[in-house]
């Protein structure tokens, strides 16, 4: 059986709290798989809340904003967010540092970066400052992330991920179910002691 699978992006600030909270939550180790969502919802025709204009986007806005309150956790929209920084490069650099055995190190440093300090992760400069930051070797990596292969890996994980069904991040994947939301961890979690995974 394939242990639990977390899905996540940096644009989302929903992935960026359960990019905090999985770890704990989860009753097995989960595998981190970083995915191009813009390239995801573009390809099952989904217009995301954050593109939409008008109060529904304002109050969804604040609801983060008291979500990332109470769970203790930075929240600062970067400038022209989303689409002026959403960042391939990021998403890259996550699977590089995969290689690197650091990936939820990074992954927490660029969520940090962008949705916490309100930096922009499409400037080369914080992508490598969130690298140092999460002790990766950031030569090594600003040259993976040019790979045609891990390129293609990130498409494949992308694509794999559209066929099976999932429709935003963060998602979490346990046996073949899939749990759409920061909200669902919880309902994650129970689901994998409910498939006999346990710590230990």
């Amino acid at each position: 059986m394939m242990p639990p699978l977390f899905l996540y992006d940096f644009s989302s600030p929903y992935a960026y709290f359960a990019a905090h909270r999985v770890d704990a939550l989860m009753p097995t180790r989960v595998t981190w798989q970083p995915i191009l969502f813009g390239a995801l919802a573009r390809s099952i025709g989904k217009t995301p809340w954050s593109l939409q204009e008008g109060r529904e986007r304002d109050a969804r806005m604040r609801a983060c904003e008291e979500r990332a309150a109470a769970l203790g956790l930075p929240l600062t929209w970067p400038r022209d967010w989303p689409l002026g920084t959403y960042s391939v490069l990021a998403v890259r650099a996550a699977l590089a540092a995969g290689e690197q055995g650091l990936i939820r190190e990074f992954s927490r440093e660029a969520f940090r970066q962008g949705l916490g300090l309100g930096r922009d992760l499409t400037d080369p400069e914080v992508v490598w400052e969130a690298s140092r930051a999460a002790g990766a070797d950031v030569d090594a990596l600003a040259a993976a992330v040019e790979r045609p292969d891990l390129k293609a890996a990130l498409r494949d994980a992308t694509e794999a991920a559209a066929r099976r069904g999932v429709t935003g991040v963060p998602t979490v994947e346990v046996a073949g179910e899939r749990f759409w939301g920061d909200d669902r961890l919880e309902d994650a979690a129970r689901a994998a002691r409910g498939a006999g995974w346990g710590r230990g």
